[in-house]
């Protein structure tokens, strides 16, 4: 068993693919809650294009400036 909370529902489902396929469709920041973890987020964001989701906002995450970045330091 598996709960969807969003900001004003919550859902009780039986398996994660269920969960995160309602998650993908309240189209809202969720927490879903197994017997032995928690996932939180907002699901369904797949794509970024021209420095944003497709929800407009700004996907700012740059993997390249954060490689090697414990060696610069030092």
């Amino acid at each position: 068993m598996y709960k969807v909370i969003g900001k004003e529902e919550t859902f009780k489902v039986l398996t994660l693919a269920e969960a995160m396929n309602l998650a993908k469709h309240m189209n809202e920041f969720v927490t879903i809650k197994g017997l032995e973890f928690e996932i939180v987020g907002k699901f369904g964001v797949d794509s970024v294009e021209n420095g944003k989701t497709p929800d407009g906002v700004a996907y700012t995450w740059n993997k390249t400036s954060r490689i090697g970045a414990t060696k610069r330091r030092q």
